[in-house]
């Protein structure tokens, strides 16, 4: 019985998923609305988003980014020389516990 209900479920939420998509497309057809969709253009940026012109690196930012490695630094972190402001999972906290070899959740 519980494999029934589970079953029943699963093929109501897809269909529900269908339904929901197709007027969220006859709307826009409707409606004659564009709406942008990220990666289809990558060489074009939306109006209006905010650019970032300028990103300083200071002594701050390489001693966060440098928690818990001894000098002298390993060559395979020259790709900090090449970080911009986008996200790395190299310079924020992950795992707690005994995964956290770098210490970087006792900040």
């Amino acid at each position: 019985m519980p494999r029934a209900i589970l079953r029943t479920a699963t093929l109501a939420l897809v269909l529900g998923t269908v339904i929901v998509g197709v007027s969220d497309v006859t709307a826009f057809a409707r409606e004659e609305i564009t709406p942008f969709i990220a990666g289809t253009q990558p060489h074009l940026r939306p109006e209006g988003v905010p650019v970032l012109r300028e990103f300083d690196k200071s002594a701050d930012w390489y001693d966060d980014a440098l928690q818990g490695v001894e000098p002298p630094y390993p060559y395979s972190l020259k790709f900090l020389e090449d970080q911009g402001p986008w996200y790395t999972p190299f310079n924020h906290p992950g795992m707690t516990g005994p995964y956290d070899i770098r210490g970087l959740h006792q900040q």
